[in-house]
């Protein structure tokens, strides 16, 4: 795996860079890593030993904190139309579509769960913040989410993606304002979006809202006009930008007939490069410290000083001095949406309640 520090995506890919010995943690340097590389398919206790493998390798550059990409754990189904309009039918239970979606569904995994307790187990060997990309499933609905943990092994929460994309939403559930955390750690305040939803003018204001300093941007996004939204959050948002895309070829999926890419023409070779990555570590000030990547599976790295962050906002202050509250003003519905409640359960909730208030 190689360590990739050059700003430019044109340069070459090197092995190995100087190196400090990592960021102490009284200091305002913070050395993070983006993780480039793809998941095993239908895979996932081989797709967590991959991950475990590559928090090592970023570990042992001294990297403090570790970001995965959309999905790593589960998989992003690329060129998978899970028959819809093809051959999906409600009357044919043998669908191709709902075949798929049900292999996809046994990969994907649930929060908390055991997958969830190695990830922490991880996180804690290692002794990095752990942000990574998954697919999670409550019951029978999937979910896209990222989930996060701390150096000390535990699990801190998730985001699930509040707008999934275009056929993403045959597949995923949606999110909701409750599961959109910055996380205030010793490294900054740490949050993420995914994907698309980074291009929510008034989520991202949300956690700008949150003062998140360390913004994480899983994707699947692999176009170069991405790199322009990432440099525009980043100003925007005076903080520091961590994108992390998958690089894979046809051969990380399962070959045809168990696994078929559509839309693509043809069906890709095996070496057809499905997705070229583009990760990349963009500073507050608009600067690419590190990628992005199009060469191949790859940590990306760079040293993040936080001073940074108080010299862009010195400019923009995004909601600080340059906001306009009596003339525009965002409210953020942040209670989970529940399909279906109880009044018993509220019932005996709001009587434990007065009784920890009697005894008072």
């Amino acid at each position: 795996m190689a360590l990739v520090t050059s700003s430019s995506g044109a340069g070459p890919v090197i092995a190995e860079v100087e190196m400090n010995g990592g960021a102490d943690s009284s200091s305002t340097t913070v050395r993070a890593t983006v993780v480039q590389a793809s998941t095993i398919f239908y895979d996932t206790p081989a797709t967590l030993d991959k991950a475990e493998r590559l928090i090592a390798e970023a570990a042992g550059y001294g990297s403090q904190l570790v970001v995965f990409p959309e999905a790593f754990i589960g998989g992003y189904p690329r060129g998978s139309t899970f028959g819809f309009g093809i051959s999906i039918s409600i009357s044919n239970p043998k669908d191709k579509g709902k075949e798929a979606f049900r292999r996809y569904h046994a990969a994907a995994i649930d929060v908390p769960g055991p997958e969830v307790s190695r990830l922490a187990a991880m996180a804690g060997k290692y002794k990095v913040f752990l942000v990574m990309g998954v697919i999670e499933r409550e019951g029978y609905t999937l979910y896209c989410s990222v989930l996060f943990f701390d150096p000390l092994g535990h699990y801190l929460g998730k985001h699930r993606k509040l707008m999934p994309t275009a056929l993403e939403r045959i597949i995923w559930g949606f999110g909701d304002g409750s599961t959109i955390p910055v996380y205030d750690t010793p490294l900054g305040k740490i949050g993420a979006l995914i994907c698309w939803e980074n291009k929510m003018p008034l989520l991202r204001t949300a956690l700008y809202g949150k003062g998140i300093e360390i913004y994480c941007a899983p994707t699947a996004d692999s176009r170069p006009v991405w790199q322009a939204s990432m440099t525009h959050i980043a100003l925007e948002g005076g903080c520091f930008v961590l994108s992390a895309n998958q690089f894979c070829h046809r051969k990380d999926y399962p070959p045809p007939p168990e696994y078929e890419f559509a839309g693509l023409g043809e069906e890709p070779s095996a070496d057809t490069v499905v997705c070229p990555g583009g990760s990349v570590i963009i500073s507050p000030s608009g600067e690419v410290l590190a990628g992005p990547n199009y060469e191949g599976e790859a940590l990306i790295t760079a040293d993040l000083d936080l001073g940074e962050i108080v010299r862009a906002k010195f400019d923009f202050d995004v909601v600080g001095h340059y906001a306009r509250p009596e003339v525009l003003s965002l409210v953020v519905n942040d209670q989970p949406q529940l399909p279906v409640s109880f009044t018993s359960a509220e019932k005996a909730s709001a009587a434990k309640g007065d009784s920890f208030a009697k005894s008072y």
